[in-house]
């Protein structure tokens, strides 16, 4: 079979970047890929997620059952930057997180295809907030076992080494709880923000895991509010703390806990686990100290983590991938696949 169209990986990085997809708005960027893999002669569909949102599966004709599946994100966090180029990178938002990984994986599987080797394609939506369009593909696969795989090899920015392991995640919300007064009269109020301070500042100070090859366990204070006014003595306060895990969680929780005490309620709204992960031979490694959508991918095969790119510029201003790593990239995920079947 004759294939009359080859993916330039840099300009479907262009354009998928210049397409605004926002974790929630990634309707208009699922419609262009859903209508460019249809016209390159995938088998296209849509797994609706809600309301105008949706996944974006392809096969190709020649096999609809692949053994080997490429997948990653289609939306990016916020705000929206357009692209730009210079002679060695592409610029702007999702430029390597994931959209660069996008172009590579559609061009890995063209290339593929060419050589009789054809791989799915599974682009999700919601990775950046809460992996709902992941959980629902996971569905998708559960309902229909036709759509299973052997091997899911998931694309994050990893400059171009493949992961032997992926942190956990573990949320926790902190709220402290007080008496309003009149600040001219502090011993007629509890302040809630000094009960806040105290835990956070005993929660900061507790010693986390750590080990030799994946790290140590961190903590991130990454939201914090509270009070009414200057002029009144807090009667709520409020943190949201990240752990990255590096094992199960339950020690680590009983400690949050122990050290929280009584002066604040501690909650555990989320957590995706500690995950070792499939390698292939020859490659150079890693360990993400970030989580992906692999946890909520569990009827999609064996997983893998590799992508151009580099999770220090993912979500800055200066977001970029580098034109050589997506090249490499396109090779990469090809020898991969070829690997796996």
């Amino acid at each position: 079979m004759v294939y009359p169209f080859r993916m330039d990986a840099i300009t479907l990085t262009r354009q998928l970047v210049d397409i605004e997809s926002i974790s929630g708005n990634e309707s208009a960027v699922g419609n262009y890929l859903y209508g460019e893999l249809c016209r390159i002669g995938y088998q296209t569909r849509r797994i609706p997620v809600e309301e105008n949102r949706f996944d974006v599966y392809a096969t190709s004709p020649e096999q609809l059952n692949p053994e080997v599946v490429f997948s990653t994100h289609m939306d990016t966090v916020p705000p929206f930057i357009p692209s730009s180029e210079e002679a060695a990178r592409i610029y702007g938002r999702g430029s390597c997180d994931a959209k660069g990984i996008i172009a590579a994986q559609v061009a890995a599987s063209e290339r593929l295809r060419r050589e009789g080797i054809y791989v799915g394609l599974l682009f999700v939506v919601g990775e950046e907030r809460d992996s709902l369009g992941a959980k629902v593909a996971n569905e998708y696969a559960a309902n229909d076992p036709a759509h299973r795989c052997k091997y899911l090899v998931n694309g994050e920015p990893t400059e171009n080494r493949i992961a032997l392991a992926s942190k956990g995640t573990l949320r926790a919300e902190v709220t402290a709880s007080g008496q309003m007064a009149h600040s001219a009269y502090p011993e007629l109020g509890d302040s809630a923000i000094d009960k806040l301070i105290a835990v956070l500042t005993r929660l900061r100070a507790m010693p986390l895991p750590s080990d030799g090859e994946i790290g140590a366990c961190t903590l991130n204070i990454g939201l914090i509010e509270g009070g009414r006014a200057p002029n009144v003595i807090p009667d709520y306060a409020h943190a949201d703390l990240l752990y990255r895990l590096i094992g199960p969680s339950r020690d680590l929780r009983r400690q949050i806990l122990e050290t929280a005490g009584d002066q604040a309620e501690v909650k555990f709204p989320l957590e995706l686990p500690f995950l070792r992960l499939r390698t292939v031979d020859g490659l150079p490694t890693m360990i993400a100290a970030f989580t992906t959508d692999i946890p909520a991918l569990t009827n999609w095969g064996e997983p893998l983590l590799i992508g151009p790119g580099s999770i220090h510029v993912a979500h800055t201003d200066s977001e970029f991938i580098d034109k050589q790593q997506l090249a490499e990239a396109i090779d990469l995920y090809c020898t991969i696949a070829k690997q796996l079947v």
